[in-house]
């Protein structure tokens, strides 16, 4: 049978039997596959250097009849071990990990793919503060599954003014005259959720502040339409 090769991050790993592991992966083009990496807790296994966590695997598998493919090499393209370094870092990236697989079906687009592999970049350089990273990847989550909301203009077509306030209305998703959320705020907004990386909004003055309040907005919206 064929081998297929594939870019890959792992999503989650379970030891199975004396030596062997059960990987399941994010590919770049495959979707989610799940692998067994024969002999891969032995000592000498050529599998084990290729399948880090937090990294990006250039991988070769053949196949399963039923669920599971079988691993047969694997190359480590990038290790992102700065992250291993930070407990809250690692914790974040466990975190996001998760929140992407439950997030997604079997064939995801091959965007989530590049979010991981972004947010794991972030997470990486420790300069870049970790709310920024979460408050953007969740964002990015919202906007790859379709959940954009309004951010130019009222439910009656009215733009919105720089000398008002404004509330979110979660059904129509666009802000009302009204509320809290200053039109600064709602311009960060429209940096989250567009194609911006991380390091771009972190260069955006008064960045915490800003963080602090469109987290809530973002965060509800990501339990409402994604529901994790």
């Amino acid at each position: 049978m064929n081998s297929v090769q594939t870019q890959a991050i792992i999503l989650s790993r379970t030891d199975y039997g004396e030596a062997d592991r059960i990987i399941n992966l994010l590919t770049a083009d495959r979707g989610k596959v799940a692998v067994i990496a024969k002999g891969v807790r032995k000592q000498k296994s050529k599998l084990a250097g290729g399948i880090e966590l937090f990294s990006v695997s250039q991988i070769s598998y053949i196949p399963g009849r039923r669920d599971i493919s079988t691993l047969i090499s694997s190359r480590l393209i990038k290790h992102y071990g700065q992250i291993v370094k930070d407990l809250e870092r690692t914790n974040l990236a466990y975190a996001l990990i998760k929140r992407l697989d439950k997030a997604t079906e079997d064939s995801p687009e091959p965007d989530y793919f590049e979010l991981l592999w972004t947010a794991f970049e972030s997470l990486d350089d420790q300069t870049l503060d970790r709310q920024v990273i979460e408050l953007w990847f969740n964002a990015q989550l919202l906007r790859l599954a379709g959940h954009t909301p309004n951010l130019r203009t009222t439910k009656a077509g009215d733009k919105l003014e720089p000398d008002k306030t404004y509330d979110f209305n979660y059904e129509s998703m666009n802000f009302e005259p009204g509320g809290k959320f200053t039109v600064d705020a709602i311009k960060f907004l429209r940096l989250l959720f567009s194609h911006n990386l991380p390091k771009t909004l972190a260069r955006v003055q008064g960045t915490d502040k800003l963080v602090s309040a469109c987290q809530p907005l973002v965060q509800a919206m990501l339990s409402a339409y994604i529901r994790v």
